[in-house]
């Protein structure tokens, strides 16, 4: 089947959180989009497969290695895989997730 997904208003704002939308989960990888209201956050961890970030609404700072990365609409960031990483939101915004397995 074939599905049209907004990269904008596929996930919508919630006051307070963050919102998730898995588009796709394969043995490959996933996709996911997400939507931060302003000073939500996903803490430190790590992943064992490397994840891109593309920007899609307002801008964040997402920390690699506890170097912080400022990233805005339009723009993508590459997380490597086994490295510290962190998503801040400066102000509301989205991101769609793409993790390589």
């Amino acid at each position: 089947m074939v599905e049209k997904i907004s990269m904008k208003s596929g996930v919508e704002y919630s006051k307070g959180s963050i919102v998730s939308k898995q588009i796709l989960n394969k043995k490959t990888g996933t996709v996911t989009l997400f939507a931060f209201d302003k000073d939500q956050s996903l803490s430190e961890h790590t992943a064992p497969f490397e994840a891109m970030v593309q920007v899609t609404d307002g801008a964040a700072t997402v920390i690699i290695g506890g170097e912080p990365h400022e990233v805005k609409e339009g723009e993508l960031i590459i997380m490597p895989a086994n490295i510290s990483h962190a998503v801040k939101a400066n102000v509301k915004f989205k991101m769609l997730l793409t993790m390589i397995r």
